[in-house]
């Protein structure tokens, strides 16, 4: 059974390669996987098109985020004055440290530095508590998919395999988060809905399969 977890995605080739070839010189198992569709897929439209991952085996998930954290501190020196982020708020740098699976390592390490420079004391607990908050709140299901779900028992009913497919989706889509834990995507209703049209889908299809074949007799 495959185990292995998107560490990273990246819209280039070249990226991808680089942050392989630094893992894998680091002794840490990694893959690269291209032009496959996202692995969070979900109807309410949070899909992203990466065409490029770095999938590692989730036991060594906390060991790549320390090399990638300790990569992005080398080249934090080598950053210039007019780096973008310079342009920030204190809110907008702040937003950044809490929510670090919207940036990449370097921007993250860069704001808490500038922050740092202003006078904004953010030490690791601070950190590591915002860190917990974020997870706290991708945790939650998406919303719920109500719309999704009718259409998904009418498409069920009249034998599509449309039903089948809408029912799989929404009682086995997961969703990964920061720290490498794989959710469910949907809330436990949903999934039974998506359970349930699934089976009715199956069966249905089954039996129209079924009428077919003894009417071609």
């Amino acid at each position: 059974m495959d185990t292995y977890i998107v560490l990273k995605r990246f819209s280039s080739l070249e990226e991808a390669q680089e942050c392989h070839k630094l893992l894998s010189e680091k002794g840490v198992t990694t893959r690269l996987a291209d032009n496959v569709p996202p692995v969070d897929i979900t109807f309410s439209g949070n899909t992203v098109g990466y065409q490029y991952e770095v999938q590692i085996d989730p036991a060594n998930f906390a060991n790549a985020e320390s090399i990638l954290e300790e990569q992005e501190m080398q080249s934090l020196p080598l950053v210039e004055d007019d780096h973008y982020l310079y342009q920030f708020s204190d809110e907008e740098l702040l937003e950044i440290l809490q929510k670090p699976d919207e940036w990449n390592k370097l921007d993250y390490a860069l704001a808490r530095e500038i922050l740092l420079k202003r006078g904004k004391e953010m030490d690791q607990e601070k950190l590591d508590l915002l860190k917990q908050k974020r997870l706290m709140q991708l945790r939650e299901p998406e919303p719920q998919q109500k719309y999704w779900v009718i259409f998904g028992y009418i498409s069920a009913f009249i034998g599509g395999l449309l039903g089948i497919a809408i029912g799989y989706m929404l009682f086995s889509s997961k969703k990964s988060l920061p720290n490498g834990e794989r959710i469910f995507s949907y809330s436990d209703h949903d999934r039974k809905h998506g359970t349930n049209i699934f089976y009715i889908g199956l069966f249905v299809f089954t039996i129209s399969v079924l009428i077919k074949m003894l009417w071609g007799l």
